[in-house]
């Protein structure tokens, strides 16, 4: 198969170990910047264009489109699905999952399990906000944050009160979520493959951290999940849409809880933790699938 990986950077570790597994089964790969695409929407012949040329026919795309570009990158992918382009995560599903209020939303509509949050415009509401949350220590977080950027816990309900105060001020888009303190600062990453979790790590945080983000200093190890945590990773990227997803759950009282379902995974920490080939399962996936959308008529997307 002929593969393209939309990502900015080449260089960096998830786009590597991609090139290099679809290589190593024999597979053309070719790397483009999200943003350096642009494109012809007609209603015959839509077309994809990579600077200054027409780029050539894919039979997959795999989206490493970064939080930043999601707009623009979704756009792009949406342009390869009107060409009928196989594309590992679609657009739809891409921007559910960064959109954190709206897949939370669809997570509860499927009765997973998720931490109690909280969401509101006006800062009169704060009080019963935090109430609604079960109180202080809570955390909130904002909606645009990644790699545990704008995530701060409140201890005290006059903290959570300034913090609120303070975001509501500057108009951006927060939610507040209980605490879980029994998770002790970890968290636990499943990757999902179509249908099943391929690989598990338990994220610890940094001494005096209660993000537990390995970008924030936070440590991995291999760890046995439950049937129970194992079922919700897997219903939670089939509610989002998503054939490759990055499950995070929380180890609750009240069973496992999901804290994000992240669309474009990175791959060195949960291969280094658990020297799995993450790559060649996500290649195995894509030559399993694209061949079986081959066959199928093409879909209308929206």
């Amino acid at each position: 198969m002929h593969i393209g990986i939309l990502s900015r950077n080449r260089n960096l570790y998830s786009t590597r170990r991609l090139i290099e597994a679809a290589e190593q089964r024999g597979h053309t790969v070719r790397v483009i910047d999200t943003l350096r695409c642009y494109m012809s929407i007609a209603s015959h012949r839509p077309s994809m264009h990579y600077k200054g040329q027409e780029v050539e026919a894919f039979d997959a795309i795999i989206p490493r489109i970064g939080a930043s570009v999601t707009f623009y990158g979704c756009a792009v992918l949406r342009q390869f699905e009107m060409m009928n382009t196989y594309v590992l995560n679609d657009s739809v599903a891409i921007t559910r999952s960064r959109d954190k209020l709206r897949s939370l939303q669809l997570l509860s509509r499927k009765g997973l399990g998720l931490p109690v949050t909280g969401f509101a415009h006006s800062p009169d509401d704060i009080p019963d906000l935090i109430k609604m949350a079960k109180g202080a220590p809570l955390v909130i977080k904002l909606l645009e944050g990644t790699q545990g950027i704008g995530v701060v816990l409140a201890e005290t309900q006059q903290a959570a009160e300034s913090v609120i105060q303070a975001f509501m001020g500057m108009k951006a888009n927060i939610m507040v979520q209980e605490y879980i303190k029994e998770a002790k600062g970890a968290d636990i990453r499943c990757l999902v493959i179509g249908e099943k979790v391929v690989a598990t790590m338990k994220r610890q945080a940094a001494e005096g951290e209660f993000r537990s983000n390995l970008h924030r200093g936070g440590t991995a190890s291999v760890i046995r999940i439950t049937p129970e945590e194992r079922s919700t990773a897997v219903r939670a990227a089939k509610a989002m849409g998503l054939g490759v997803a990055g499950v995070d759950l929380l180890r609750s009282n009240h069973g496992p809880v999901i804290m994000e379902v992240n669309s474009s995974p990175g791959l060195q920490g949960i291969e280094s933790a658990t020297s799995k080939d993450i790559a060649g399962l996500i290649v195995a996936h894509i030559e399993k699938n694209a061949a079986q959308a081959q066959k199928a008529p093409p879909k209308p997307k929206g």
